[in-house]
């Protein structure tokens, strides 16, 4: 047992004062990653500040028609919120998708997007791991990499980010507000993550010390309807092998908006944005859909044993449009 401190925070800027003068301090929530690597000795904590009790725990509505989603509230409770379910099911459909009922009802959304990467070699203390320890190397690379990343990767770390929501609210184009030391500032989903480098240690954009307070969905796009799907190897309580989230406007038969994002292909939420400039003002087909995600995709470098995932994110990203676009045929009858 490695002893720590605790402390309860009664405010943001008590929490981030507390973490911000203690190098290995770290913010507790649900705790349902932190405490289980706090348990295989990946990580080493000299405090934790629970900020499970401070006042994020609402979702309201924003000017405009948007939702503000506060850090603390529970994976189960979005899941199933009645304006997430009618207006953003992409995101609820992804929040059911993960882990089990008894994990979401702990686990928090905050907590949710800041989740760390599954790689075996990571979690094992006995092993090298770049993420963990930099410089050590990465023998994920040539060793168990099935589950690992095709996309973004480096010589350095081929790890993949484990969220279902973090995908769900890429596509979307949610944004993160938080508050540090130096104030509070807002970001998009797409950018809280960071691809390895050469800094694969680094998973986020995020100062220590900085909090995440909310969530924030904009209105949703007039007539777009969005959905999520995920390939695992057993049908609950496993990590996505693909997955893929969009959001579609077709009108005319021809594709209006779309967002799409791939997830469990690379060490944050992939934004398909070469995909969907593709797919712009062209025909909303499944033909159309394939040419575009293989534009995407083209850019993958798998390694000896993943190379799989490049066809199974494919046929989910094209079935997943397709099937959107049909939803937009049958509401034109």
């Amino acid at each position: 047992m490695k002893p720590f401190r605790y402390e309860t925070a009664t405010d943001p800027a008590a929490a981030v004062d507390l973490l911000s003068r203690a190098p290995r301090a770290a913010f507790l929530g649900g705790g349902t990653n932190l405490v289980d690597l706090m348990k295989l000795g990946v990580e080493v904590p000299e405090m934790l500040v629970d900020v499970s009790r401070l006042p994020f725990d609402d979702v309201s509505e924003t000017d405009g028609g948007g939702l503000r989603v506060g850090a603390t509230v529970r994976n189960s409770t979005l899941a199933v919120h009645t304006a997430v379910r009618a207006r953003y099911p992409a995101l609820s459909q992804a929040l059911l998708a993960g882990a089990s009922p008894q994990l979401r009802n702990l686990a928090t959304i905050g907590g949710n997007l800041l989740q760390r990467t599954r790689c075996t070699y990571f979690q094992d203390i006995g092993k090298p791991c770049n993420k963990r320890r930099p410089g050590s190397g990465c023998p994920a690379r040539s060793g168990i990499h099935r589950d690992l990343a095709v996309l973004g990767a480096s010589q350095h770390c081929v790890a993949t980010h484990p969220s279902d929501m973090a995908v769900a609210l890429t596509a979307l184009d949610a944004q993160v507000h938080c508050v540090s030391a130096d104030g509070e500032r807002t970001l998009p989903v797409a950018e809280l993550h960071r691809l390895p480098g050469d800094t694969p240690d680094q998973d986020t954009v995020l100062q220590h010390g900085e909090l995440i307070t909310a969530v924030e969905l904009p209105p949703p796009v007039p007539g777009a309807h969005s959905a999520y799907r995920k390939a695992r190897e057993r049908a609950s309580y496993a990590f996505a092998l693909a997955s893929a989230a969009a959001d579609l406007r077709v009108s005319d038969g021809t594709v209006e908006h779309v967002r799409l994002a791939f997830g469990a292909l690379a060490a944050k939420p992939w934004r398909a944005r070469a995909a969907e400039a593709a797919l712009l003002g062209r025909p909303a087909t499944e033909e159309f859909f394939g040419r575009a995600v293989d534009e995407e995709l083209a850019a993958a470098e798998p390694l000896r044993d993943n190379g799989y995932k490049i066809p199974l994110a494919r046929r989910l990203a094209v079935a997943l449009l397709t099937d959107l676009a049909g939803t937009h045929a049958e509401g034109m009858r």
